[in-house]
C-alpha cells in the first residue's frame, strides 16, 4: 500500500514537472523548452553535461528554478525511455 501511495506521488510531481516544458512550433523550431523562455531543454543539459550546476544555470538565468532543471532532465528521460541503442561498430 506504501508503495503505490509513494508511485503515485511520484507520477503527480512527474507530471508537475513536466508541465514546465512546451513544445510549440513558433517558438524555437518547435524544440522543447522551459515554458516561458527560449531556453532549449537540449541547451540546459549542454550546460550540466559539461560541469555546471544547477545552481549555475539558476544563478545565470534568474528566472529559472531548480524545478525546471529538474524538468529537463525527466523530459530527457522520458524521451530516451522507449528508444533502442545499438552498439557503435569500433
Amino acid at each position: 500500500m506504501a508503495d503505490e501511495i509513494q508511485h503515485k506521488d511520484n507520477r503527480m510531481k512527474d507530471d508537475q514537472l513536466l508541465q514546465r516544458i512546451v513544445i510549440d512550433p513558433k517558438v524555437m523550431a518547435g524544440k522543447p523548452v522551459i515554458r516561458g523562455t527560449r531556453l532549449t531543454v537540449d541547451y540546459i543539459l549542454n550546460l550540466l553535461a559539461h560541469g555546471s550546476t544547477g545552481r549555475d544555470i539558476c544563478g545565470e538565468y534568474k528566472d529559472l528554478t531548480e524545478e525546471d532543471i529538474q524538468a529537463c532532465l525527466l523530459f530527457a528521460t522520458r524521451a530516451l525511455a522507449d528508444t533502442d541503442f545499438l552498439p557503435l561498430a569500433g
